[in-house]
């Protein structure tokens, strides 16, 4: 998806049945969510849309921006509800209903493993900017971003928890792949003892966004001005 997982997270994340529908024709509308390729057929309001992390990436948690210090998890996915999806270009709203993570290792000082990354309050409001490209996550005052995070220290465990630092996090959708990428969003620590790192730095690339309402889940795509 040329821009939607979070945190993270992410992020997140998560996500009435759709046949497949046929590619639009020259004169249809093609709106902002279609899948299959740019220009293909149309995403349905209520799809569910799921991805897990790119081949090869990781989703990590840094301790400050662009480090390689913080907890790193090979494992992780995220489920979004189509809630609209107009005419491109345009914006499309999601629910990001869930985004998980596991199999988690830490090269933070102390900090022998990771028990579990678990992200909060989700259902989350998302939207996908088409003609930006960016895909923006939004918690609430009540219901905020949140992660948190288990760690086993040479003191004992740890728990830390984290709130997206203005309360959401963007990320940016590629321009011809089903993917979408988050980079360094930021979470300030809400609560936890001194054992847990002042911040963590969001970073992870997840593609490609399938639509599992239609069969076969086909790669969903976001389609800009000049889809």
């Amino acid at each position: 998806m040329r821009a939607i997982g979070y945190l993270g997270i992410a992020a997140a994340a998560a996500m009435s049945v759709a046949l497949l529908g046929t590619p639009a024709l020259a004169d249809d509308p093609i709106n902002v969510l279609t899948t299959g390729s740019v220009g293909g057929a149309n995403v349905a309001n209520g799809d569910l849309l799921s991805a897990s992390l790119a081949t090869g990436t990781t989703a990590d948690f840094a301790t400050t921006s662009g480090s390689t210090t913080g907890v790193h998890c090979s494992v992780s996915a995220f489920d979004a509800t189509v809630v609209d999806n107009p005419v491109a270009p345009g914006v499309a709203t999601e629910s990001t209903t869930a985004q998980t993570f596991s199999s988690c290792t830490a090269n933070i000082l102390g900090v022998v493993s990771v028990t579990s990354v678990v992200v909060n309050n989700a259902p989350f409001a998302t939207t996908v900017d088409s003609s930006t490209g960016v895909v923006t996550v939004t918690g609430t005052t009540a219901a905020p971003i949140q992660t948190t995070l288990v760690l086993r220290t040479i003191l004992g465990s740890a728990t830390c928890v984290y709130q997206a630092n203005g309360g959401s996090i963007t990320g940016v959708t590629g321009s011809t792949d089903s993917s979408i990428s988050f980079a360094n969003q930021q979470f300030n620590k809400f609560s936890g003892s001194a054992t847990c790192p002042s911040n963590g730095y969001f970073t992870a690339s997840y593609s490609p966004i399938l639509d599992t309402s239609v069969t076969d889940s086909p790669a969903v795509y976001t389609n800009g001005a000049t889809a």
